[in-house]
């Protein structure tokens, strides 16, 4: 059975307090996120949690609905040429979020996983309800309160928060 989810990120400046969710279902989603990152440390973060969350289902196919063309891009186009220039982008200099982008390539291998974009903020439901979540979770760092991690997913182990290499604070564990 195919499991189809959306990802995205939040950063209330940029960068600046950020979250990540992903939402499958009401009933499976989870949300993270740091004091300090971008929006696109917030959009990668959401897919390779996903990735790690359905990693006990990989049998399965997964669509990812994600209105970052940034890591769609990254993820169906670029890597390749990064990997073979030595994780640096054509015109010579390095490929930011290299850290995130690594364990994303990691967590792709033998995955039958597909990409789609979806316009953001135009009402698809799933983006629409990761959005909110991500969203959440940066409201929550920026007034300093604990952010809702939601549910997670049935049989998906514990995760751990990656915290992005340019961000001031430890990782958030949840």
């Amino acid at each position: 059975m195919a499991i189809t989810a959306a990802a995205d990120g939040s950063a209330l400046g940029n960068p600046g307090p950020a979250g990540w969710a992903w939402v499958i279902d009401e009933r499976q989603w989870r949300a993270g996120g740091w004091p300090r990152a971008t929006n696109n440390q917030g959009e990668l973060m959401a897919v390779l949690d996903l990735l790690r969350a359905t990693a006990h289902r990989a049998d399965e196919p997964l669509l990812v609905l994600c209105d970052s063309q940034y890591v769609i891009n990254s993820v169906t186009k670029w890597m390749p040429g990064w990997k073979r220039r030595g994780w640096r982008k054509a015109d010579g200099k390095p490929v930011l979020n290299r850290d995130l982008l690594e364990q994303l390539d990691a967590a792709l291998a033998g995955r039958n996983v597909k990409f789609e974009w979806v316009k953001g903020h135009a009402g698809h439901p799933l983006n629409e309800a990761a959005d909110l979540r991500a969203r959440a979770v940066a409201t929550a760092f920026r007034s300093g309160l604990a952010p809702d991690p939601g549910p997670g997913l049935a049989g998906a182990a514990a995760a751990v928060e990656i915290e992005p290499s340019t961000a001031a604070a430890p990782p958030t564990l949840f």
